[in-house]
């Protein structure tokens, strides 16, 4: 099962959100989804959504001012 990029950079919260709430949505259970984004707000919403969703954060790193977050489907 190969890793689903989403890549969200250059939009705006809730953007990156929602595109990862599609790609998990098509996802397999325990598939895992890469999401690059550049907004700060993301490191917020993002976890807040994951964990409200039931799917579990992997990590979430930065590379600059790219953040780069793992979740896994569950």
């Amino acid at each position: 099962m190969s890793e689903v990029l989403v890549d969200a950079r250059g939009h705006r919260c809730p953007v990156p959100t929602l595109r990862l709430r599609r790609a998990l949505e098509r996802a397999a259970p325990g598939q895992t989804v890469r999401l690059l984004a550049d907004d700060p707000l993301a490191r917020i919403d993002v976890p807040h959504f994951v964990s409200g969703e039931g799917h579990r954060l992997i990590s979430s790193t930065a590379d600059g001012a790219i953040l780069i977050f793992i979740v896994a489907r569950q």
